[in-house]
């Protein structure tokens, strides 16, 4: 299943895609793509419904971002060797960890906004994991069987935050609207190999990263399986596995990064694609900023 949001920022309702490609309402159904919904049980029941039985999404809705009610997003970083390379850093030797603020939490189509005072603003698509089942301690080989499902991630950054005001990674990466997900969340069933699926990015129609996941350092299972030796991962919980080399930072001769009324589009094989605008903080009003009721 295909399995969406869709609805003004903050007032999202569950949907799914049919066999046409058409968007159905869910609402009827279930109060969101959320908590015990992603469990087995639950994406089970799901695919029980005759989709077209289910009222249609009015064409030019608004996608909101495909999970709702976000516990913890938690984000891996330098997963691919190459783009450790191109940053300036050792290839890790186990995964590194890092939190992202829940409020960074958009649409795949709203509009990015460029912090106040940013001037290194990156972009960097990337593969996400949504949990399905409780993970506490699992083993590799057990792990997927706690995944619902993958969808794509915008993990923007801003690399002077991040990188040159102290450390903690999470002040770069928490700014509102830097993590566009969606804009389906694509259960597990459809993906046989998330470890064989192309992934890009282009900004203004320039092609920047050109990646396949079977180049991750670590592999989706082994990261749910590491993760929960630290902490229990929750149904609901998403993790953004790390981005393949072409982001600003690792340009040449010079870093290049982004600036207000650019756009950025990005997908994953099965997984869809995303289309951002940029703009300046403070440039407009935007119903997608400073809320985290997704």
């Amino acid at each position: 299943m295909k399995l969406m949001r869709h609805g003004h920022a903050g007032e999202e309702k569950p949907g799914l895609v049919d066999g046409q490609g058409r968007l159905r309402d869910l609402s009827g159904v279930v109060a969101d793509i959320a908590g015990q919904v992603l469990s087995p049980e639950g994406l089970a029941k799901l695919a029980e419904i005759d989709a077209d039985s289910l009222p249609l999404v009015p064409e030019g809705t608004r996608y909101g971002p495909c999970v709702g009610q976000v516990g913890k997003f938690i984000c891996v970083g330098l997963n691919y060797a190459d783009h450790a390379t191109e940053s300036g850093m050792e290839v890790p030797a186990e995964p590194v960890l890092f939190f992202k603020a829940t409020s960074a939490i958009c649409g795949p189509d709203d509009d990015v906004v460029i912090p106040r005072g940013s001037v290194k603003t990156d972009w960097e698509v990337e593969l996400g994991i949504v949990i399905g089942r409780e993970a506490r301690y699992v083993s590799r080989s057990d792990a997927l069987d706690h995944v619902a499902g993958y969808c794509v991630i915008n993990d923007l950054s801003e690399r002077e935050f991040q990188l040159e005001r102290g450390g903690q990674w999470v002040k770069g990466k928490s700014c509102d609207t830097f993590g566009p997900i969606g804009p389906w969340l694509v259960t597990r069933d459809e993906v046989p190999d998330p470890q064989k699926l192309d992934i890009w990015l282009e900004v203004d129609g320039v092609r920047r990263q050109n990646g396949n996941t079977r180049t991750m350092i670590f592999g989706v299972a082994e990261i749910v399986s590491y993760i929960s030796q630290f902490m229990s991962l929750q149904p609901g919980d998403v993790i953004s596995t790390g981005t393949p080399p072409g982001v600003g930072l690792g340009m040449k001769p010079e870093p290049v990064y982004l600036h207000a009324g650019q756009t950025m589009r990005l997908g994953i094989e099965g997984l869809g694609e995303q289309k951002q605008r940029t703009v300046a903080e403070g440039g407009e009003e935007l119903e997608v900023r400073m809320r985290n009721a997704v």
